[in-house]
């Protein structure tokens, strides 16, 4: 179980201006977090959790009949790390299945706006919310009553998902107050277990082609890479990172080395020892190429953007991204509940800290940054 890791759970997303937020749950937890073991590296950012007072915490309580999960938990409250949790072990249960890209929920994606609004922003096909008729842009108001707005999203999130429901939430009622337009309506749902594509490849309005990555799962890189060869790439390749709050960071390593011919992807440091990750293999470096970012791109997904932008490999357009890479180590707790906690920060291959600062794209654009991608693409040289 050594060995850092990444995978960004909801729980601990920062409201901030039209972040999306993926409500289904396939981020389920939180905003933080990886596979288990096997060297994943894992980003999150802050104060840093002792990880022997974590421990000891969960010993003791153990010791005394109490939840070593719940001791844990305060300990790491109290440490300010914010990007740090626990896990008691059916949690961690269920995020093992959300690596793997299964969750339970509804199949909505939602953006929050600074007034507080919630938004949906995407609808995942087949799923309840898609056959009851939302679509996107229509807006949330309430969950089984209580009202969503001026409350954190992650709240919202959890009841979208039935955190608070005993046992499993699957086939449990959920009931969403929603408006489109003057149309005010009421529609009950039905959580069941789902599976998301986190890669996919379209070419909006017969332009250059565009892989979307909502999150780096597993399996994310192969899906890539399996994606170019049966691609026209004639018009150069838009990559869109916005709204991926990041994941495993071996997949974010593996989806570099799909675009460049090894070579240095990012360094990190592990309690004051630097270590390095490498792209594998030779992958496309022909390809005219833009990635599309954020405020809502985080963590592994700044990670790849950071090194394609260093390496001279893509031209970044968008908005600056959140700014979260650290890394951190997970740790099995005296009655089986599993920590995470910060031990160090990862840095672009110029040296540059992400963590707090973000990347900042080559291409400041804030509207119509799709628009703006396929400009500079045609300037790269692309359809000609």
């Amino acid at each position: 179980m050594s060995g850092p890791w990444s995978y960004d759970r909801l729980r601990r997303i920062r409201r901030g201006a039209a972040l999306t937020l993926f409500l289904a749950g396939v981020l389920a937890a939180g905003a933080a977090t990886g596979t288990w073991g096997g060297g994943d590296e894992y980003a999150a950012g802050g104060a840093v959790a002792d990880r022997a007072a974590v421990q000891r915490a969960a010993a003791q309580a153990v010791a005394d009949g109490k939840s070593g999960a719940q001791a844990a938990a305060e300990a790491v409250s109290r440490s300010g790390d914010r990007w740090s949790t626990v896990y008691t072990p059916g949690e961690f249960e269920d995020f093992q299945d959300q690596l793997d890209g299964a969750y339970v929920g509804v199949g909505l994606w939602v953006r929050q706006w600074d007034d507080g609004r919630i938004t949906v922003s995407r609808v995942q096909p087949g799923g309840p919310a898609a056959r009851s008729g939302i679509a996107v842009g229509d807006r949330l108001d309430a969950v089984d009553g209580r009202p969503v707005r001026g409350r954190p999203v992650t709240e919202t999130v959890g009841r979208l998902r039935g955190e608070d429901v005993a046992g499993s939430a699957a086939g449990t009622p959920v009931r969403l107050e929603l408006r489109r337009g003057a149309r005010h309506w009421s529609a009950t749902l039905r959580r069941t277990r789902l599976h998301t594509e986190n890669v996919t490849v379209d070419r909006p309005g017969g332009g250059p082609t565009r892989i979307k990555i909502t999150s780096f799962a597993k399996g994310t890189g192969a899906a890539v890479r399996r994606a170019l060869p049966g691609a026209d790439l004639r018009d150069g390749l838009l990559l869109d990172l916005r709204g991926n709050t990041g994941g495993l960071v071996s997949e974010a390593v593996a989806t570099a080395s799909a675009f460049l011919d090894g070579g240095l992807v990012a360094t990190y440091d592990v309690h004051g020892n630097q270590r390095a990750l490498y792209a594998e293999g030779t992958g496309d470096t022909r390809t005219p190429l833009v990635v599309l970012v954020d405020g809502g791109t985080m963590s592994a997904a700044e990670l790849l953007s950071g090194a394609l932008q260093d390496r001279g490999r893509a031209v970044v357009v968008g908005t600056p991204t959140f700014g979260k890479g650290s890394v951190q180590m997970p740790s099995r707790l005296p009655g089986g509940s599993v920590a995470e906690l910060t031990v160090g920060h990862y840095r672009t291959p110029s040296g540059r800290a992400v963590d707090g600062a973000g990347i900042t794209p080559d291409l400041l654009v804030e509207e119509h940054a799709e628009k703006q991608a396929r400009t500079v693409l045609s300037g790269l040289g692309a359809g000609t």
